[in-house]
């Protein structure tokens, strides 16, 4: 298959699961806002936040296994299977004695409370990460995306019954967001054959020990991840408190849309990367890929910039309307994030996973240092800007290093220009008062944008057009 072909191919099918699964949540957004408190809504954030350096710990990170080696159509797919439920289960096991302590000890009340919810939580996140990587190793798209409608539908619609017809607040929320992803996760179980795929009595250790050779390097990478991600959630807690740290978490909603597009096209991004990998990039597939990847969310990123406000007062309720003020930083962070994302799919191809954990532990070493030095001072608002300068580093760290494994023709300083703009945009937001004035600069940085990127601008221009002539003959 035509190398774009594919490429777009699972971008669309992806489109399709995401949309529904992401921007159709994004608009219970007021729901959530109107009927938890910003305290209920820090409590789920906080144990999301921790399931979120739990799971790469307690599972070896084995899903990134899992991913890696369903790509190859050599690897014994039932050792795939086998392997990665028996980490599952130890690491849910884990999960439970640590309750157990924690009930017997008292070392948080917080957890005594919840604490069915954390374990359900961890069981269906660990469940999925295996799964979806799975179905997306073995080019199985088309199921992820049915799946993930199904899951999305279910959730949107319990959340709904949970919290305003049998107002079951925090409790409606944490079920509502279980089950949903729990359906998931049976469909993909049947889908795919995995109950008769698990061969506990065969003896797997090569297999074994290959994904694991490759999946423990990224456990010190996810990790950095998640700090970069989330650890400001408790920077922001310890300084400002659970309430400040609903605010914080709720603004990453508008984000979310930007991250819609990156996460499709960094999923597809990922299974191209592998099958179609030239060191040379003779005919240009990845810097094409990446110029235009690069334009679309930086284009993205500005229009959002530009409507934040004006999404605000739709999507943020009471007094969760001040989370307007750190989405522009969140908006740009998620940028650097996306493009260090498609690097990554090229140290995939090339198995090098440890480069992954060297660029993403520099860039949350940052962010834990800009995070302790900025909260105590400009509350939140550190959190954000720290956020977007370490995924800045993330991103320039692989920058410097992809080169070692091909050739990429970019135009590195028309791109740094046009992220400095985002940057005076998100200042401008942030500064200026008058609405005029406010969106008139806004405006002019827009077009200063449209300018840098006008030969990408042309490219999909002219491609809509020939889609549509096609169609029209």
């Amino acid at each position: 298959m035509n190398r774009y072909k594919y490429l777009f191919k699972n971008i669309g099918l992806l489109t399709l699961s995401n949309f529904t699964t992401k921007f159709l949540s994004f608009f219970l957004v007021p729901l959530y806002t109107n009927l938890l408190t910003t305290t209920q809504y820090g409590t789920y954030d906080l144990f999301n936040t921790t399931i979120g350096v739990l799971l790469p710990i307690l599972t070896l990170n084995i899903q990134e296994g899992v991913m890696r080696f369903a790509l190859d159509k050599n690897f014994n797919r039932k050792a795939i299977v086998t392997v990665s439920v028996k980490y599952l289960l130890i690491a849910n096991l884990l999960i439970i004695l640590g309750l157990f302590l924690n009930s017997f000890f008292n070392i948080s009340p917080v957890i005594n409370e919840y604490g069915i919810f954390l374990f359900l939580m961890f069981f269906v996140q660990s469940l999925s990460g295996v799964l979806t990587c799975y179905i997306r190793g073995i080019d199985r798209i088309a199921d992820l995306s049915v799946s993930s409608i199904f899951s999305s539908l279910i959730t949107i619609i319990l959340n709904i019954l949970f919290l305003l017809a049998f107002r079951w607040g925090l409790y409606g929320y944490f079920l509502a967001n279980i089950i949903g992803p729990l359906v998931q996760c049976f469909y993909l179980v049947i889908r795919a054959d995995i109950i008769q795929n698990i061969k506990f009595r065969d003896n797997y250790e090569e297999e074994n020990d290959k994904m694991l050779r490759y999946s423990k390097p990224l456990i010190a990478n996810s990790i950095a991840w998640w700090v970069n991600n989330a650890s400001d959630r408790y920077v922001v807690i310890f300084f400002c408190g659970l309430a400040q740290n609903g605010i914080y978490s709720v603004a990453s909603k508008i984000p979310s849309i930007l991250n819609i597009f990156q996460s499709i096209f960094n999923q597809a991004w990922t299974l191209s990367a592998v099958q179609d990998f030239d060191r040379e990039d003779k005919n240009g597939f990845f810097t094409n890929s990446y110029n235009i990847y690069n334009f679309g969310m930086v284009m993205i990123a500005s229009g959002l910039i530009f409507i934040d406000k004006i999404l605000a007062k739709f999507l943020y309720a009471k007094e969760f309307y001040i989370a307007w003020e750190y989405v522009p930083f969140l908006l740009i962070s998620i940028v650097f994030g996306a493009l260090s994302g498609y690097i990554g799919g090229i140290f995939s191809a090339v198995r090098n996973s440890k480069i992954f954990a060297v660029s993403t532990i520099i860039g949350a070493a940052i962010n834990i240092a800009m995070n302790i030095a900025l909260v105590p001072f400009i509350g939140a608002m550190g959190a954000a800007i720290a956020t977007a300068v370490s995924y800045f580093v993330v991103w320039a760290v692989r920058m410097k290093h992809v080169k070692k494994y091909i050739r990429l023709r970019i135009k590195l300083k028309r791109d740094i220009l046009s992220y400095f703009i985002l940057v005076i945009q998100a200042i401008v937001l942030l500064f200026i008062l008058d609405s005029f004035i406010l969106y008139s600069s806004q405006m002019i940085l827009i077009i200063l944008l449209i300018l840098l990127y006008k030969k990408e601008l042309k490219y999909w221009i002219n491609k809509v057009w020939k889609i549509k002539k096609v169609r029209l003959q």
